[in-house]
């Protein structure tokens, strides 16, 4: 709530300065409702950009809710859709995800200053677009009688990004096209056992998710590329040694292959995912 009020006191025009404070909001929704203003006045032009401020500084954590217990994965809940709590169990680490992947948008326009205004643009639509995801799995776990935070959640998806905090190909390379492609694998799974445990509703929510989220891992495709050719590297190889260098022996199928060429995926990286995976 705190960083809230601070983001209207500040009257910010700067959209480091606002992507920030959007980063740092806990109480969800705050960050979903900063959020959305904050990516209206960047597309009406209302905010700065560049390299001059603020200074860009390390975020060990970002915002989340005070009553979320962050565990490992192997103390996560079992998620066992065929009985309601199941559900909502799994449904919930579903909501974190699209929690964690809004302070990750807003981490990309934040911490990467030396890029051309269209990275800004994509990404605070990144921003966005996972608000609005976020919002309609909470909105749906609340009917289902539960409330984000209810159980914990594991912090895979910061500790990511802290570890390509330093360079921007490396993120791109290793959040959109690795962690959050991920997210288009596993999709269509998650949702037959929902829908088939009579979970329909959030079936079509999931169906909205797929289709922005392949954008959203196009949108990392297209700033990696963009950084390859800038670094004269190619992109193919750079991909797999960062994959061998920080993912070794953790990316396994199966793998959505349709969704990953919509994505921008190459055929020769589909086969080398294949042989690790």
């Amino acid at each position: 709530m705190g960083c809230a009020g601070m983001i209207a006191r500040m009257n910010i025009k700067n959209l480091h300065a606002g992507a920030h404070a959007c980063l740092m909001i806990q109480a969800p929704d705050d960050k979903v409702r900063h959020t959305r203003e904050l990516a209206l006045q960047w597309r009406e032009g209302q905010l700065a950009w560049g390299t001059d401020e603020p200074l860009v500084e390390p975020i060990p954590e970002p915002g989340l809710p005070e009553q979320l217990k962050l565990v490992m994965p192997r103390e996560l809940p079992r998620r066992k859709p065929s009985t309601p709590e199941g559900r909502a169990i799994l449904i919930h680490a579903l909501t974190h995800i699209e929690f964690n992947a809004i302070n990750l948008a807003w981490d990309a326009v934040y911490r990467f200053r030396d890029m051309p205004q269209a990275y800004y643009d994509d990404w605070v639509r990144v921003a966005d677009e996972e608000a609005y995801h976020f919002t309609l799995l909470n909105e749906h776990l609340n009917e289902l009688g539960y409330g984000y935070g209810d159980y914990p959640g594991h912090n895979g998806l910061w500790e990511m990004a802290k570890k390509t905090a330093h360079d921007c190909l490396t993120r791109m390379a290793l959040v959109p096209r690795c962690l959050e492609a991920r997210g288009l694998d596993v999709n269509p799974g998650i949702r037959a056992k929902l829908v088939d445990n009579g979970d329909e509703a959030v079936g079509e929510i999931l169906d909205i998710i797929l289709r922005d989220e392949i954008g959203h891992v196009s949108i990392g495709n297209r700033w990696f590329q963009y950084l390859c050719e800038k670094r004269g590297l190619d992109p193919e190889t750079k991909y797999r040694e960062l994959i061998e260098h920080y993912m070794k022996g953790e990316l396994r199928g199966p793998f959505y292959m349709e969704a990953r060429r919509q994505a921008g995926f190459s055929e020769d990286e589909l086969r080398y995912l294949e042989g690790i995976g």
